[in-house]
């Protein structure tokens, strides 16, 4: 008998999911999943780790979370068979400044992560929304939340301070960044592959409708562009990255825009697809022949240049570029572009290992070597429930 963990990575309107065979060389993925609620009708969609399907339907809305929740495991109990599923895994978006590490679910801890809503008021709700439900359908088994912010928690002051009074950075208003579970991934990644490489002060950058950069060395969390909230930083597919705090007040007190509408503005209204006007998806920007949809890939473009070259100073410089996300990982022409635009610093591609999507895109003689590596959430969630599980028999 083998155990297994699941892990949820719960959206907007999207769960995703994963399933994994707790194995002696650590969490082994054996299938996952998507339950999309874009329609009346929710889908579930369920992949071995080689892409097989294994199933795919609509399922029906039974009207609250539980029961689209309780397909799930049982698909998953079916599955498993004689095997134990032993802990359900969550991404949580924020933890703020309390919560640093994994940490096992009771209420208590529920009201406190419902508590920093506040400050990921769209993200945070969301993924925390199947705790509930998956307490009730199984209150005997453990949930574990694993924190986006967690990676960066040991920032130093002059990267998480706001200048503004003390006060407030007492409050807990200072920046804390996110994607923390797929940098966690990629420092993992770049330590599997060679020592030498994880300890090189490297950038990576994590692109796709979300994005943000951190400068990593050693496997730690140097700086990222990420602050208080998932607003900040670079231009991303719906939301703004950073802007002049002057405007909002110029949009409150001259347009008469209210906090609500600011928030939708800036989070939903925004980004890639403000600019555009057409569409969020770089896929269909990169394609378009429309003024505004080249405007839109252009600004993506040089904000990410110039952040990236930020994170080398706080690096002290740059040895390692690492694509990952969505777009880092599949558009071969953002890649490319951004390249272009640090040349100066001494990056020198490889477009034919670019155009094919290889581990290594920098020619063998370029100053910055340059990387493609395709990143897990979910494998690091898994990882952390293994761990602290582990803690808690030996506490035992």
């Amino acid at each position: 008998m083998s155990d297994a963990i699941l892990v949820l990575n719960a959206g907007s309107s999207t769960i995703k999911f994963g399933l994994f065979e707790i194995a002696p060389d650590g969490p082994r993925l054996l299938c996952k999943g998507l339950l999309d609620e874009h329609d009346a009708t929710p889908q579930l969609t369920i992949k071995a780790s080689d892409g097989e399907v294994l199933f795919d339907k609509q399922q029906p809305d039974r009207g609250d979370e539980t029961g689209l929740l309780d397909d799930i495991l049982r698909w998953v109990d079916g599955y498993l068979a004689c095997d134990e599923l032993i802990a359900i895994g969550h991404r949580v978006v924020h933890g703020g400044p309390h919560f640093v590490a994994p940490v096992l679910i009771d209420e208590d801890v529920l009201s406190a992560l419902h508590a920093l809503t506040p400050l990921a008021p769209l993200h945070q709700p969301r993924s925390l929304q199947p705790i509930k439900p998956l307490l009730a359908l199984r209150p005997e088994l453990p949930q574990i939340a694993c924190f986006d912010t967690a990676f960066h928690h040991d920032l130093g002051p002059l990267v998480r301070r706001f200048a503004i009074p003390r006060k407030y950075d007492a409050m807990g208003i200072r920046r804390y960044g996110f994607h923390g579970l797929s940098y966690q991934f990629i420092a993992h990644r770049l330590a599997e592959i060679s020592p030498k490489l994880a300890a090189k002060r490297s950038v990576v950058a994590h692109l796709g409708s979300g994005s943000s950069l951190c400068a990593m060395r050693d496997g730690r969390s140097i700086d990222t562009t990420m602050g208080l909230t998932a607003l900040d930083g670079l231009v991303m597919g719906t939301r703004c990255g950073a802007i002049d705090p002057g405007v909002l007040l110029y949009l409150q007190r001259q347009q008469g825009m209210s906090a609500a509408e600011l928030e939708r503005m800036l989070y939903n209204e925004s980004g890639l697809l403000g600019v555009s006007g057409l569409s969020a998806d770089m896929r269909v920007l990169v394609e378009s022949a429309e003024p505004h949809a080249i405007e839109a890939v252009d600004l993506f473009v040089e904000r990410a240049a110039k952040e990236i070259a930020a994170m080398a100073v706080s690096l002290g410089g740059l040895e390692c570029l690492v694509f990952t996300g969505g777009i880092g990982e599949h558009s071969r022409e953002i890649r490319e572009r951004i390249c272009a635009r640090l040349g100066w610093f001494g990056i020198e591609m490889d477009r034919a290992a670019n155009d094919a999507g290889a581990d290594v895109i920098s020619v063998s003689n370029s100053k910055i070597e340059v990387r493609i590596i395709p990143t897990s959430e979910e494998t690091t969630i898994a990882r952390d429930c293994v761990a602290l599980l582990a803690s808690q028999q030996q506490a035992v």
